[in-house]
């Protein structure tokens, strides 16, 4: 028996949607003014009951004053779709070491409670959301709906991924984009959670497939995905070790501190190419250390759907 194989089958989240509530309302409860205020379903006015509509929303309060009967009408009702974008290649699975609980969370595992956090939020505003996963294959896509069986399958979809470290390799990323691009056809904010490491295209080849997302007025946020004590800062001890790379099996044997600042100076480089390219097609680039929470990612959704409503 394969014991690793078994551990990993018997891994995962053991309740998603409990672990993105907790989430959710812990990033609400450390802001000093709510951070729902004007993204919710507002009231807006009252307007006169018509014979033959809902009664939900009558304002029985009133009626008692006035004796007539008025309901309430809101703004922004079900007018954000939103498609989230997972990738779950073999290098999102780092670091290997790591589980699926809150303080101890690989690539993949944050990603996916990121968007199910999101999705949370999404379903408390009534608005519709979609979900695409892409590894070595492109796995998973559903179009954006609102309903709580959709909610359901989406949130068993995100814990399979989790849990689900793909076969081979290479991932084709831009492919994907570029598919997932062309399924999306009404206006929709839209999420990239990925570690945007690849080894068969160059970037730019990447980067045409973020914009081909932004077709049809589509905002998209790239949520950078990484650990950055150990994949940008390189803070390793300094015994000799081996460093493999997941996405072409190559591997070196080396003490960390003989490449450390090469390799940092390299990276940070990378990084802050990311982002100026990020900037220059207006894609929203945001930095997700898996070892920072999740403040950063609930808080840019905020911003963004102000601004995209």
């Amino acid at each position: 028996m394969d014991l690793q194989l078994e551990l990993n089958k018997a891994g995962g989240f053991k309740n998603l949607e409990l672990l993105a509530k907790q989430v959710v309302e812990g990033f609400i409860a450390g802001m000093h003014k709510s951070p729902f205020h004007g993204f919710s379903a507002e009231f807006a006015e009252h307007k006169i009951y018509n014979q033959g509509e809902s009664t939900k929303h009558i304002d029985w309060k009133l009626f008692a004053k006035t004796d007539r009967l008025y309901t309430k009408r809101y703004d922004e009702e079900t007018n954000l779709r939103c498609h989230l974008i997972l990738d779950n290649s073999t290098s999102m699975h780092y670091p290997e070491s790591a589980g699926t609980t809150i303080d101890n969370l690989n690539k993949s595992a944050f990603s996916a409670l990121a968007c199910a956090s999101l999705m949370h939020i999404l379903k408390k505003q009534r608005d519709a959301v979609g979900l695409s996963i892409y590894s070595d294959a492109y796995d998973f896509y559903s179009p954006e709906k609102g309903s709580e069986r959709h909610h359901q399958m989406l949130l068993s979809k995100l814990s399979e991924a989790v849990i689900s470290k793909p076969e081979s390799k290479s991932t084709e990323t831009y492919m994907f984009l570029h598919q997932i691009a062309e399924k999306i056809h009404r206006r929709s904010l839209i999420f990239v959670f990925t570690d945007m490491f690849q080894t068969s295209e160059d970037d730019e080849k990447l980067f045409e497939a973020l914009r081909h997302l932004k077709h049809n007025k589509h905002e998209v946020v790239l949520f950078h995905v990484f650990d950055k004590k150990q994949e940008l800062d390189f803070e390793f001890d300094n015994r000799p070790k081996r460093f493999i790379d997941v996405e072409t099996g190559e591997y070196i044997n080396l003490y960390p501190d003989n490449i450390k600042e090469n390799y940092t100076k390299a990276v940070n480089t990378y990084f802050n190419t990311l982002k100026l390219k990020c900037g220059q097609y207006r894609i929203k680039y945001v930095e997700a250390d898996i070892r920072k929470g999740f403040n950063q990612i609930l808080t840019t959704y905020m911003i963004e759907r102000q601004k995209f409503i």
